[in-house]
Parts: C-alpha cells; structure tokens; sequence
C-alpha cells in the first residue's frame, strides 16, 4: 500500500477504513482512478477487517473476490470501507464499498465482495 500512497484511516473490530489520494501515479488516461487501484485499497480493507478479529500473529489470504465498478472514480481521493460480513471456522466473509470524494462529498464507485481463508500463513495454502 505504501507504493500507491494509501494510508489506513480507521479501525474497529471487523471493520477497516483505507483511503489513496487521487494522482496521476493511480491515474489512467481518462482522469479517474485506475481500477487496479480501487480494487487494491478495497482487498487492502477487507483483509485488514478480517484480521482485526483474529488473534496476533494470525494471518489471513484473499482466496476469492468479486467487483462491481460501479462509476468513474474521480476526484480528491478514494476512501475503501470494508467489514467482516460472517466469520467462519475456515473461511471469512467480506464486504467492501468504495467511494470517489470530491470536497467533501462522496460517491459509490465500487462494490467488492471477497473471501478470505482463516490461518496462520503459508502452511494453509
């Protein structure tokens, strides 16, 4: 996330806020926000809400993920808020809306729903 200048903004249990300031480096040619980048900062608070449920040192991986771009993204910056949607035994359930804010005022860009599977690393891929 440091290489696309996104900041984590807020967290409470199962629900994570991240948000990238809008720039040419995100940009594609029309203007708005590439949607590599939506989709990163939005995997980025869906996995960080899973995480803030489990214990330390807990890991987590996307295993599966589901966008709907739902508008351009212009303007100031992106803001991603995920939440867990059900936690399970093995596999977690999320949820993340994407905005576009421009002074203040936000819209609805992107829906991204994901899984992720529940484990400590490497030995459960």
């Amino acid at each position: 996330m440091k290489t696309l200048g996104a900041n984590l903004m807020r967290v409470s249990p199962g629900a994570v806020e991240v948000e990238l300031p809008l720039s040419p480096a995100v940009s594609q040619q029309s203007g708005s926000a590439h949607g590599g980048a939506l989709v990163a900062i939005a995997d980025c608070a869906s996995g960080l809400a899973v995480l803030s449920l489990m214990p330390p040192g807990a890991d987590t991986a996307t295993i599966e993920l589901k966008i709907n771009y739902l508008a351009p993204a212009v303007g100031d910056r992106m803001i991603a808020r995920g939440r867990v949607v059900k936690a399970g035994r093995r596999t977690t359930v999320t949820q993340a809306e994407v905005f576009a804010e421009t002074t203040g005022q936000e819209k609805l860009v992107g829906l991204v729903t994901a899984t992720f599977i529940n484990g400590t690393g490497r030995e459960d891929t």
